[in-house]
């Protein structure tokens, strides 16, 4: 069995912003659900992380959804040859509304 590559995960400056902005209770889920998800195989698709087909919010070309009713979303990109992934927002997806921060965007 092939050994899977680590990923170095990366948080863009604003995302502790955009962590303000969602309940504290859910801090520990999500940090431990991106640990999971990307930390070895980013690029694998799921049926919640998944290649996006137009550019996602701060220019991601990658989603993963989780948390309760899968609320929760993580846009990020993936550099293989330095084996990093760049987490450049997290948001909250209630219905079609998408807040990243303090801020709606188009869901």
């Amino acid at each position: 069995m092939p050994l899977k590559r680590r990923f170095e995960l990366v948080y863009a400056a604003e995302t502790l912003d955009h962590l303000d902005a969602i309940e504290g209770k859910y801090h520990r889920l999500i940090e431990k659900t991106i640990d999971q998800q990307l930390r070895y195989m980013p690029e694998q698709v799921t049926r919640n992380r998944k290649p996006l087909e137009e550019p996602g919010p701060f220019g991601a070309t990658w989603e993963l959804r989780f948390g309760p009713k899968n609320r929760f979303r993580v846009y990020y990109e993936i550099n293989a040859e330095e084996q990093t992934v760049e987490i450049l927002a997290i948001g909250v997806k209630e219905r079609n509304r998408l807040s990243i921060g303090r801020e709606e965007y188009g869901g």
